[in-house]
Order: C-alpha cells, then sequence, then structure tokens
C-alpha cells in the first residue's frame, strides 16, 4: 500500500494543507452572510405578505361591510327595519304595541320592533312592495331570503337577493312575486348581514287568497291609471285625491312609495278600457314612512308625516 512517507511526490503536494484562515473562519463568515441574508428575506416576506393581508382585509371590509357587532346596534337592536307596504302590518309575537302618533316617536326606529303583515292576492302573478330602512350609521350589504315557498324576489326570480350599499338612512323598495296558486301560508322575509349571520331581521307574512282571482296583476314598470286619496295616518287628515297615470314603482313628486304602491293592484283583462261602466280593478291601502314619503323633502310641511294612500285601479296597463 502506498503511503507519502515511501512516495516519490512529496507529502505537501500530494496532500497539501488547508489554510487555517480558511478552515476556521471563511466557513463562519459564510454561514453569517448566508444567515443574513436568509432573516432578510424572512423579513421582506413577512412584510410583503402582512402587507397584503392588510389589503385584502380592508377590500373585504369594503366589500362585506363591518364586522363589529355592536356597530351594528341602535338601542340593542340591528339598525335595519323591514315592511311590506300594505297597511295591514302588527306587532310580530305581539313583542310591542302599535305607537298612538308614529310621527311622535322619540326613537331613531320606525316602528318599535319587528313586524307581521297580511297579503291578500289576487291570484297566481300578484306581487307586493318590501321595503329595508337602514336606520344606523353604517352603510349595510345585507341577504334577502323569503321562506315558506311560492314566492320569489322580482329582481332576481329566486327567494333570495342581495342589497348592496345601502346607505345610513337610506332606504330601498323591492317587489315579491307570487308564483304558486296559494289559498293561505305563512313566508318569512329576512334580511341578514353578509358577514354577521347573526344579525338578521325578520318579517313575516301571511298570505291569502281574496275574494276573486284577477287576470292582469300591476308589477313594476307598468303603467296605470290609478284613482288615490291620501291622509295623514295619524290625524286621519284628507291631505288629497285625484287621478293620477303612473309607472308603477316610480317615485311620484318626491314620494318614492308612491310609485311602489300601486305594486299588488289587479285588473281583469279588460283592463278598464272599453267597458267604462264595468268597474274590475282592485283597490289596496298602503302606508309610507317619512324615508319613503316627503322625509327626504328638507322643510317640507310633511316631511315628518307618515301618509296612508288609497289606491284604486282605473285602467291598466295604458299602453295596451
Amino acid at each position: 500500500m502506498t503511503r507519502s512517507w515511501i512516495s516519490d511526490t512529496p507529502d505537501e503536494v500530494e496532500h497539501p494543507p488547508i489554510p487555517l484562515g480558511l478552515n476556521r473562519m471563511a466557513v463562519p463568515r459564510a454561514a453569517l452572510v448566508l444567515s443574513v441574508i436568509t432573516s432578510m428575506g424572512l423579513l421582506f416576506s413577512t412584510i410583503w405578505v402582512g402587507y397584503y393581508a392588510m389589503a385584502f382585509l380592508e377590500e373585504l371590509d369594503a366589500s362585506f361591510g363591518t364586522t363589529d357587532v355592536e356597530v351594528l346596534k341602535q338601542e340593542g337592536r340591528w339598525s335595519w327595519e323591514v315592511g311590506l307596504l300594505f297597511d295591514t302590518c302588527s306587532s310580530r309575537d305581539d313583542s310591542w304595541d302599535w305607537p298612538d302618533s308614529l310621527s311622535d316617536q322619540d326613537d331613531v326606529f320606525l316602528f318599535p320592533g319587528e313586524l307581521r303583515c297580511d297579503w291578500e292576492h289576487q291570484g297566481n302573478g300578484d306581487s307586493a312592495s318590501v321595503a329595508v330602512y337602514n336606520r344606523g350609521n353604517q352603510t349595510l350589504n345585507l341577504v334577502m331570503e323569503i321562506s315558506g315557498g311560492g314566492v320569489v324576489f322580482e329582481a332576481s326570480n329566486e327567494p333570495f337577493l342581495i342589497i348592496n350599499d345601502l346607505e345610513s338612512n337610506d332606504s330601498v323598495i323591492m317587489e315579491i312575486d307570487l308564483f304558486e296558486d296559494v289559498s293561505e301560508r305563512e313566508i318569512s322575509i329576512t334580511a341578514t348581514h353578509i358577514s354577521i349571520l347573526q344579525a338578521q331581521v325578520r318579517l313575516d307574512v301571511s298570505v291569502f287568497n281574496g275574494a276573486e282571482d284577477k287576470d292582469v296583476h300591476i308589477q313594476d314598470g307598468d303603467s296605470v291609471e290609478v284613482h288615490y286619496t291620501v291622509w295623514d295616518a295619524d290625524t286621519g287628515e284628507e291631505l288629497d285625491d285625484g287621478t293620477w297615470i303612473e309607472t308603477a314603482g316610480e317615485p311620484w313628486f318626491s314620494i318614492q312609495g308612491f310609485g311602489w304602491s300601486a305594486i299588488g293592484l289587479d285588473i281583469d283583462n279588460d283592463r278598464g278600457g272599453g267597458f267604462p261602466l264595468i268597474d274590475t280593478g282592485t283597490s289596496h291601502i298602503t302606508l309610507l314612512p317619512p324615508p319613503i314619503a316627503y322625509g327626504n323633502s328638507e322643510g317640507h310641511e310633511l316631511e315628518h308625516t307618515w301618509l296612508r294612500f288609497e289606491l284604486k285601479l282605473e285602467r291598466a296597463p295604458i299602453s295596451e
């Protein structure tokens, strides 16, 4: 076996010694440099991930609204209300008493609690109007849902609908449609905060068939001729009456709820034309709180007045 001590090649050439500087100092320095680089990379990655995580959360918050439960409440209640426009509503679960004067309530809310309403329909295809009122200080994103069957939101043709960016002290009205022959049924309409499932307001509706089915049901966008009478809902004072050509769903002067009050009226196929002596149109009464009456007309003498409208359908659709 060959060894350096018997080899012709000097040992220093065959097995050169490793310099002490490289052996003892270079490796720790290299490791230190790599450690510093790694630490800087981790720090940069942490900052980068944190920045984009914060940006994502801000976008999520902007998209779905606040997730702070307390800021969604006013006086211990969720800060939005849901109601049917028909003047057929009362206390849900009999948990509160109807106010003696609606306009004199010293409260941020329109009603003392959640509502239960009656909807007398005139056959498959009939419609009604549901209002959501934001009484709080936060912009809301809500999921609307109808349970019980047979009724859908007109805008989505589904029993659910999303309301985006309902601003503070603003209101939105939507049409619901009956698509089944219903003699009597209980349904519920809920408005749930999009990111806080326990933040939910409920409206119960008793749906039942009227005395006589009609062929034509007024819906959003239909042109109609109605006779109206309007009263101060608290005093019973008659404020105005007349005949008006209206497009259902559109505001009447400053009254957002007037056009929506026409939705749900019904008439036979004669549409009120050609047979002036035959009266086949239906009537109903709606109750409009200030936010969808004159509440947005600052300084108006009826700014804080609740309005009760009786509408009688005389002709529809006018264009046909």
